[in-house]
């Protein structure tokens, strides 16, 4: 079956309300949609995070990041750090670690590696890009980084079942400049990434950023949550195996320069260094 084609099932299926997650996401769902009740209460979250390892390590080692931990006095606990980070930021993260869990079902561990860590650098140069270009929220900038591949996640874990949806030659392909990914195809990914976001109660607004980087359309100057994405996008050294339309455009990083003076951008990237650095090492934990 061709690509088209097995996109064209996959996207029947989403459709439908068939989001099929493998067993070992099913808790870590099971914990986030618990976060996301209105009536979920400070100690309610606290047992909720208890209960997942991956979530408790993260949320602990998030909050020892510069980035929050500003006194550099060490988190130990749960509590400690759910009070420094926010609950809004442990939601965030309850959403990673179900990205994450579907990075740890797949077979291609090179692919996936290299996928959660780009996953990883744009979620930290979207805060800072957030805090100090964009203004945007930088908690939020963080958050919709983490979550912008998930949909090629969740293709992953279908791909078992759908022989020929990925393979080496797609992805290197996808790549060059000289083959475009046809429209078609880019709008069944859309819908399933629209989707799985949706299932997972992230808010309209993210979700509508996130697509606006899956279609490339980057705006002079940046400004909106999209933009920032974008931007970090272009900058994180860690490429997605699944090159998206905006790196196949024109935008890369010899344009970065129409976005942000050389200087401004490179003062940044260096003030912003061990922040980057710290943040990445909190969410591969």
């Amino acid at each position: 079956m061709e690509k088209s084609a097995i996109l064209s099932a996959l996207t029947a299926e989403v459709e439908q309300g068939r989001l099929i997650f493998p067993t070992s996401t099913h808790a870590a769902i099971r914990i986030n949609r618990a976060l996301n009740d209105p009536d979920c209460n400070f100690e309610m979250v606290i047992k909720f995070i208890q209960l997942e390892p991956l979530l408790s390590a993260k949320v602990v080692a998030i909050a020892n990041s510069v980035v929050f931990n500003r006194s550099g006095k060490r988190i130990t606990d749960v509590r400690s750090a759910v009070n420094l980070i926010g609950v809004r930021m442990v939601r965030n993260l309850a959403t990673a670690v179900v990205v994450q869990q579907l990075a740890a079902a797949q077979v291609r561990s090179e692919m996936v590696t290299q996928l959660w860590q780009h996953s990883a650098h744009v979620a930290a140069l979207a805060q800072v890009i957030a805090r100090r270009i964009t203004k945007q929220d930088p908690d939020t900038a963080m958050f919709a980084g983490i979550i912008h591949e998930i949909s090629w996640f969740y293709l992953l874990a279908r791909e078992k079942y759908y022989p020929g949806l990925v393979d080496e030659n797609m992805a290197s392909s996808w790549s060059s400049d000289e083959d475009l990914e046809d429209e078609t195809e880019l709008e069944c990914e859309i819908k399933i990434g629209t989707a799985i976001l949706k299932a997972l109660s992230i808010p309209e607004s993210i979700i509508d950023s996130i697509v606006y980087l899956w279609r490339g359309c980057l705006a002079f100057p940046p400004t909106t949550l999209g933009d920032t994405l974008l931007f970090a996008d272009q900058l994180a050294p860690v490429k997605s195996p699944f090159m998206l339309p905006s790196n196949q455009t024109g935008y890369s990083i010899a344009n970065i320069d129409l976005l942000i003076d050389e200087e401004t951008l490179s003062n940044i990237l260096m003030d912003s260094k061990m922040e980057i650095n710290s943040l990445i090492q909190a969410l591969y934990v």
